[in-house]
């Protein structure tokens, strides 16, 4: 009987050299009315089959005349045939079994255990294979339509299926990186880890069913989760002609309708414009233990009465923040001092600012929003707490990919270019934000502007209070 039958159910393919035993599972099999069942005397005979028909499960006697069934095995599996097998074996042992799982066996039975037991756990397997074709038949189905969507992606962008290897590497990724998709299709992390980092390390697609530690630990940084699922994060690289970049990356697992998992997209983008100064939280513990005693007071060295007095002022309290912030890179020490120094006198907006940039530095994007806009309140016409908060602003834009916050961005760089008119960086921040929300002509024209005034040697730096103290 053919896999083309009209009787409904699993089309599965019996090949043993006994003639009796093939004829009772045939009828016990087609009894059950959800089964069709063809079947063969030897693997030669099951080869000439398969040239013109496909089942959803084989069922195939191990030990043979002629060519036995692992040899069958390996030999349709050499093919590319990817039909599940189950070996159905009265000889061998526990060597045999890993050989035939090693050559891509997907079960194995026993012969000689009680009749009924045996008929129902065949029964059982060769549902369970049918379905488990049929899901990568579906996840196939699934990974094809995403490699045609993602064609017509303008974000880079590319998919790796469930061994991480590359499915999918969109034009623009090809732009970005410099590697035509011919090079990197169907290879592994190894290989195209290399455009990003110019060594091998684990990309975001790599780590997106991790924890945000282990991310972390992956010198990644920013970790946040859409949805509990999807992954953003930032990092820096190398590029392949040896120089930095900051990249910001998402991670998407793509499941089908029945919730099996298909293939894992990413997105990268170049964000070094706006996050060129992070700092891995690795080096910056590097760096304050080599910093740890730069000029810092000494309280020892100091009469106790005094040096609680000096420490007593908001000022001696803000330079220290300031010398622990800036020379020390000791981030929480210095947010420290800043509390402290607020605690006496909160009507302060130099610290309120310099705290939320310490905040920013340390990765607290709305806690540094929220301290830089207390101090753009207390002065809103003062262009340093003004230049912060665009900065703030933009990079929540960027990392989230938020027009509200970039068009937020956006205002409060143009209060900062009419008060400095001259200030290269607020221009140069414009053009970054209108490139971001693809607004590519109003780009050119801030770009353009901060050239012209850095070739007419016309730079104004906004006077940073932190400089004076400093």
């Amino acid at each position: 009987m053919s896999p083309s039958s009209t009787k409904p159910g699993t089309s599965v393919l019996f090949i043993d050299d006994d003639a009796d035993l093939l004829e009772m599972l045939r009828m016990m099999f087609e009894r059950k009315r959800t089964m069709t069942v063809r079947t063969a005397l030897s693997a030669t005979e099951a080869l000439g089959i398969l040239r013109d028909a496909s089942f959803d499960a084989i069922v195939v006697d191990l030990d043979m005349p002629g060519m036995s069934g692992l040899d069958f095995l390996r030999l349709l599996r050499k093919q590319g045939n990817t039909t599940p097998i189950i070996l159905f074996t009265g000889v061998g042992g526990e060597h045999t079994a890993i050989e035939a799982l090693n050559n891509g066996a997907d079960f194995l039975v026993k012969k000689g255990e009680d009749p009924r037991f045996q008929f129902a756990h065949l029964e059982a397997l060769v549902r369970q294979s049918a379905e488990k074709r049929n899901a990568r038949k579906m996840a196939k189905i699934t990974q094809k339509i995403v490699t045609d969507l993602m064609t017509f992606f303008s974000e880079p962008c590319f998919a790796v299926d469930e061994k991480d290897r590359v499915i999918v590497w969109n034009e623009s990724m090809e732009h970005l990186t410099g590697v035509p998709a011919r090079e990197l299709i169907g290879k592994n992390g190894d290989v195209y880890a290399i455009p990003f980092f110019g060594t091998k390390r684990r990309l975001l697609v790599n780590l997106v069913f991790e924890n945000d530690a282990e991310i972390n630990r992956q010198k990644y940084m920013l970790v946040s989760r859409v949805k509990d699922r999807d992954v953003v994060a930032v990092t820096r690289g190398t590029k392949l002609d040896g120089t930095d970049w900051v990249l910001w990356m998402k991670a998407m697992p793509v499941y089908d309708e029945s919730g099996v998992f298909v293939a894992t997209i990413g997105t990268i983008r170049d964000i070094t414009a706006t996050f060129g100064d992070i700092v891995i939280h690795d080096s910056v513990i590097r760096e304050a233990d080599e910093l740890a005693d730069l000029a810092l007071p000494e309280p020892e060295k100091v009469a106790p009465g005094l040096f609680n007095r000096i420490l007593a002022r908001p000022s001696a309290l803000y330079e220290k923040g300031l010398i622990l912030f800036i020379k020390g890179r000791r981030f929480k020490e210095a947010l420290e001092a800043f509390d402290a120094a607020l605690a006496i006198d909160a009507s302060l907006p130099h610290i309120w600012n310099d705290r939320g940039e310490c905040l920013l530095e340390m990765g607290d994007f709305a806690g540094a929003l929220a301290s830089i806009t207390r101090a753009a309140d207390m002065e809103p016409e003062n262009p340093e707490y003004l230049f912060s908060l665009g900065v703030i602003r933009e990079k929540v834009g960027v990392l989230h990919m938020s027009n509200k916050e970039l068009a937020g961005a956006i205002q409060s760089f143009q209060e900062v270019v009419r008060l400095v008119p001259g200030n290269t960086a607020a221009w140069n921040h414009l053009g970054i934000c209108f490139r971001e929300m693809g607004k590519a002509e109003e780009s050119k024209f801030y770009f353009e502007r901060a050239r012209e005034i850095t070739f007419g040697k016309r730079d104004t730096p906004i006077k940073r209070k932190r400089d004076e103290v400093l």
